[in-house]
């Protein structure tokens, strides 16, 4: 391996945001913060999810928007929901007359089983 070229790998302590759970492992993340851990510190990664928050391993649904997400998701499309309300008002000309659909076919009715046969399978 080359010298200097490779990311420091060391100890990191990752800390869930949600419920405050931390662990430690090794990464090459850097971070500005440090946090001490049973007298020894270490730089602190703050994570939104871990397997200690996750609904899949947790087994209860959470509802999470971190930064905003839903109303990213209104600024991007909502505002086209909105152009597509106002051309819908717009007055349709010529529209196409609505043709009357043909009566469903009626369904033959279902027979019940004969009770012979239910009478012979409880002797058996």
């Amino acid at each position: 391996m080359k010298p200097e070229i490779h990311p420091a790998y060391r100890d990191v302590v990752f800390l869930d945001t949600q419920n405050g759970t931390s662990f430690i492992t090794r990464s090459t993340i850097k971070t500005q913060e440090m946090t001490d851990v049973e007298g020894v510190e270490y730089p602190l990664a703050k994570v939104e999810i871990s397997a200690a928050s996750h609904p899949f391993y947790t087994g209860t649904m959470t509802i999470i928007d971190t930064a905003g997400r839903v109303e990213r998701f209104e600024k991007r499309y909502g505002r086209r929901k909105q152009k597509a309300g106002a051309a819908e008002e717009a007055p349709v000309a010529d529209e196409a007359p609505v043709l009357a659909e043909a009566p469903a076919a009626e369904e033959a009715p279902v027979e019940a089983p004969a009770e012979d046969t239910v009478a012979s399978e409880e002797e058996e």
